[in-house]
């Protein structure tokens, strides 16, 4: 693993560069060659590398830019002086027009690097997780030894840190490896994305057969070598393990036939058992240690059970050339309460948690990212602390911190104002709010979306004090018009209150009297927003005509 990989949204890696804009601008060809009213009114135009200074009707004597922007365009410098364009009287490049992008890159960018603000980076140093660390570091640092390292669980909520830090130790493992030439690597599975075992052992697989043909192709670069100067010189092969030229050429030939048998696995199709078969033959070809690093470890759990988890955790006693170790990272602490008793047994030999981050360990987080992502000055005093104290809300999120920080950067480039300030941080809250809103509605399921399409109906036509028997009358019709099946109202009552949980609604149970209690709801979210989300699901979006459905509320 090298710097700027991947990360957990705790501490927040791609590429570091911004985007290369090298055609930004469209050349529009007029056919008598000469410039709009609004490209002769132009002042500080900006052209791309590759938009051709002659057009049609120009002086034949123009010589087509192929250097880069302009130096005040998104701050890349380019090999293009003004003074070196032929402008017209209003400062507009001869016969040039104006494109789409030209007055979007005019403006001063904010950003210095806005990749170090992704969840995906991960940085070169994690502030407030030394601690965790080293623990991991005092785990792994057999695997350098060529001993297994004991299995390890890291736990801890959404942004703590977790992936970062596993990633950020992995990266240390493999490059102190690389420098004492000891075999060990170190893979990397999201199980929220992988989240079946024949999807898990496929990738792992496919990746070990990778690697083994790289393995086979500096071996037989090596093999070469060694033959050539043994044809010169017997001699050559005392310092080797062969006692010929006869012993390499075989050599040479075993490697090429197992080049060729590596059979790459199937996304589907073939028999679990076989997967698994050629997963271990592929890890076990060569002599390594070998970390399998489990993100979102409790999704793959949740979707398909622990088969994965005690194959991975029980191969050891069959290998016998490689060693393997799993590191688990789970949001759930209490996931291992589903497990078998023996796969937790030996997948939890160490525990790490990761606590959430304080307010002040969050500034330090944003000070220290911000100083790379940021030109100098651009951050108001407030923009910080309040990033940080938003985010500290949200149980400590340092991937909410830098989510709201990147954000507030961006509204204010759109702004094109020269500073990030307060303000933009609000709206960046609301923004983020309000993608995370529509997120969690898209990915709920049909039965949940009807509840809820049957709460926003209601509050639409302006019913107030909305109880669970009303929702449960439209809900009933909304079922009935696109023949999905009805839940009891036991089971709807449930519904609600997970809503209710997700902040989707909020529902307080109140007394009725003789008539016993009830829960009356509201909604916490943008109703129109909510509703375009639920409509545009294939099922939901059935209901051709649902206002005649409010009367249901008066049914008994």
């Amino acid at each position: 693993m090298t710097e700027g990989k991947s990360d957990d949204a705790a501490d927040g890696n791609d590429a570091n560069g911004e985007p290369n804009r090298s055609d930004p601008a469209a050349t529009d060809h007029r056919s008598n060659g000469s410039p709009s009213e609004d490209d002769s009114a132009s002042d500080d135009p900006t052209l791309s590398a590759n938009s051709p200074v002659e057009t049609e009707g120009s002086p034949s004597g123009a010589t087509p830019l192929t250097d880069g922007l302009d130096d005040r365009a998104d701050g890349f410098s380019g090999g293009v002086d003004l003074d070196d364009l032929d402008l017209d009287t209003d400062g507009d490049a001869d016969g040039a027009s104006r494109g789409l992008f030209d007055d979007l890159l005019e403006g001063e960018p904010i950003f210095d690097n806005k990749e170090v603000l992704r969840p995906s980076y991960t940085p070169e140093r994690l502030p407030h997780r030394e601690e965790q660390i080293n623990n991991m570091a005092t785990i792994l640092v057999s695997a350098l030894r060529g001993e297994t390292p004991s299995n390890i669980l890291i736990y801890g909520k959404t942004g703590t840190g977790k992936t970062a830090s596993a990633k950020f130790v992995s990266e240390e493992l493999e490059t102190t490896s690389e420098k004492y030439e000891v075999p060990c690597e170190v893979e990397y599975i999201n199980c929220e994305v992988t989240d079946t075992q024949y999807r898990v052992l496929a990738q792992l697989a496919n990746k070990f057969i990778e690697k083994n043909e790289r393995y086979i192709e500096r071996r037989l670069e090596e093999l070469d070598d060694i033959r050539e100067r043994a044809a010169d010189d017997p001699g050559a092969l005392s310092e080797s393990a062969f006692d010929g030229v006869a012993a390499v050429e075989a050599e040479i030939g075993r490697l090429e036939d197992d080049l060729e048998e590596f059979d790459p696995v199937p996304m589907t199709g073939w028999p679990t058992d076989r997967v698994y078969r050629t997963f271990f033959e592929a890890v076990d070809y060569h002599e390594r240690v070998v970390v399998i690093m489990l993100d979102e470890v409790d999704k793959l759990v949740e979707k398909s059970g622990d088969d994965t988890l005690y194959n991975l955790s029980r191969m050891n006693s069959e290998l016998e050339n490689s060693r393997v170790s799993i590191m688990g990272i789970s949001n759930d602490l209490k996931f291992t309460d589903f497990l078998d008793p023996r796969v937790k047994s030996s997948l939890g030999e160490e525990e790490i948690v990761f606590p959430p981050y304080d307010a002040t360990q969050l500034r330090d987080i944003l000070d220290h990212r911000s100083d790379v992502a940021f030109k100098s000055d651009v951050l108001s005093d407030d923009v910080i602390p309040l990033c940080a104290a938003f985010a500290a809300q949200e149980h400590g999120d340092a991937r909410r911190a830098l989510d709201l920080l990147r954000t507030a950067g961006e509204l204010a480039e759109r702004d094109r104002t020269e500073t990030v300030d307060e303000e933009h941080v609000r709206h960046a809250q609301e923004k983020i709010e309000l993608d995370r809103v529509v997120e969690v509605v898209r990915t709920l399921p049909t039965q949940s979306k009807l509840v809820l399409y049957a709460t926003i109906l209601l509050e639409k036509n302006g019913v107030h004090n909305i109880n669970t028997g009303e929702v449960f009358n439209i809900y009933k019709r909304l079922c009935q018009e696109i023949d999905a099946d009805v839940l009891t109202q036991r089971r709807v009552t449930d519904l609600i209150s997970e809503l209710d949980m997700l902040g989707i609604v909020n529902a307080v149970v109140v007394s009725k009297g003789r008539y016993g209690r009830t829960k009356e709801i509201s909604l916490s979210v943008p109703l129109d927003e909510t509703e375009a989300v639920l409509l545009s699901d294939s099922r939901v979006g059935e209901v051709e005509d649902a206002q005649p459905f409010v009367q249901a509320r008066f049914d008994n």
